[in-house]
């Protein structure tokens, strides 16, 4: 999952070191656009639906978080 995930990211920002960023979104790193783009991905691919409640930056600001937000949201669906 985790390097699916990898994937998709370096998709949206292949200049972007993801695994060693903490601060995705309090740094400015993705924008808003680009959240909206891997939200839309991360739905399709992992057959989850993250909705409003969950566009958290904590659930955005690192891979590990992301992840985290992925499992749970498959062990609710």
């Amino acid at each position: 999952m985790k390097e699916k995930l990898l994937e998709i990211l370096k998709d949206l920002r292949a200049e972007v070191e993801f695994e060693k960023e903490t601060k995705l979104i309090d740094d400015g790193i993705l924008d808003s656009f680009d959240i909206v783009t891997l939200v839309a991905e991360l739905n399709a691919e992992f057959d989850i639906e993250i909705n409003v409640m969950d566009l958290e930056p904590d659930n955005f600001n690192t891979v590990n978080a992301m992840l985290e937000l992925i499992e749970k949201l498959q062990e609710e669906g």
